[in-house]
């Protein structure tokens, strides 16, 4: 079941990388799925990082998301989409599912007020001296700091669920007990991508302004196109698209929209996932909010 697992994970995480990559990722899954965590004695969790609350790590599955000090804290969260996330896990199996957000944030009032402006009332650890990652060493990949673990806090997979809706079907089959098992690709209607470009750059312009660019896929092969889903990297990106089927030799406009929450030069990324061979199709916008 172990292999299994790595092997599913190994091709929803990584499709579009490249072989050593690939075999990197691998390896990464392999050191880490079975591997029992450790956690801090005595963790504090508050609502909103204010209320101190009783919530201790139970004996059951549990999904624990380690936020670290790089980069865009609240972009990395997603806060909305986590609680849309715990909803369905609670809607499907009651009770029986923990959540354990664990965050080592580099300015501590950046992220009470995104708590607080988001209005996410769901038991969090500030774990300022970053104990969590101290007693287990987490990959330095944001794709392998979500981990499913088991009555005895041993990782059963591993991937955000978020940010990736392959690894949210594994999480949800895993957690209902159904049968984990590869897709049958020859049973999978597919069709041919074409896109105009894979990236590009919004240039300078002032961070309070929001700014929208256009990506262009083609269906260049047979058979209808549908887009199954997209995740986005940063909660600053969203995506508009039309949900009809794309037919053979039209086109599909995918709007990329970025509003900054403060100035920076970024680079963002954007998976579209379709019944296409090259799926997830990976689009990159980057530019200099100032």
């Amino acid at each position: 079941m172990k292999n299994f697992i790595i092997i599913i994970l190994g091709f929803v995480v990584f499709a579009s990388c490249g072989k050593s990559n690939k075999d990197k990722s691998f390896s990464l899954l392999q050191k880490w799925i079975g591997k029992e965590l450790s956690f801090p004695a005595r963790p504090v969790f508050t609502i909103q990082g204010k209320d101190t609350v009783e919530y201790p790590i139970q004996n059951a599955y549990k999904i624990l998301t380690y936020i670290d000090s790089t980069g865009c804290t609240s972009c990395k969260l997603k806060l909305a989409e986590w609680e849309k996330f715990i909803t369905v896990v609670d809607s499907i199996r009651p009770h029986t599912v923990q959540f354990l957000f664990f965050l080592c944030p580099k300015n501590g009032m950046e992220i009470y007020q995104t708590l607080r402006v988001e209005r996410f009332k769901h038991p969090i650890c500030i774990d300022e001296g970053d104990y969590l990652n101290k007693l287990n060493h987490f990959p330095a990949d944001m794709a392998f700091q979500t981990f499913l673990l088991d009555n005895d806090n041993r990782v059963v997979a591993m991937g955000n669920p978020i940010h990736n809706l392959k690894v949210r079907e594994l999480y949800l089959k895993i957690i209902q007990g159904r049968e984990v098992k590869s897709d049958d690709e020859d049973n999978v209607v597919q069709t041919i991508v074409d896109v105009d470009k894979v990236s590009t750059s919004m240039g300078n312009f002032d961070w309070q302004k929001e700014q929208k660019v256009t990506f262009i896929m083609k269906n260049v092969g047979d058979k209808l196109l549908a887009i199954e889903g997209v995740d986005t990297s940063c909660g600053c990106i969203s995506v508009e698209y039309s949900k009809e089927p794309v037919r053979p030799g039209m086109d599909l406009n995918l709007s990329i929209i970025y509003k900054a929450e403060h100035p920076e030069h970024f680079s963002k990324t954007v998976r579209i996932h379709c019944n296409s061979e090259s799926s997830p199709i990976i689009l990159t916008v980057s530019g200099n909010a100032q």
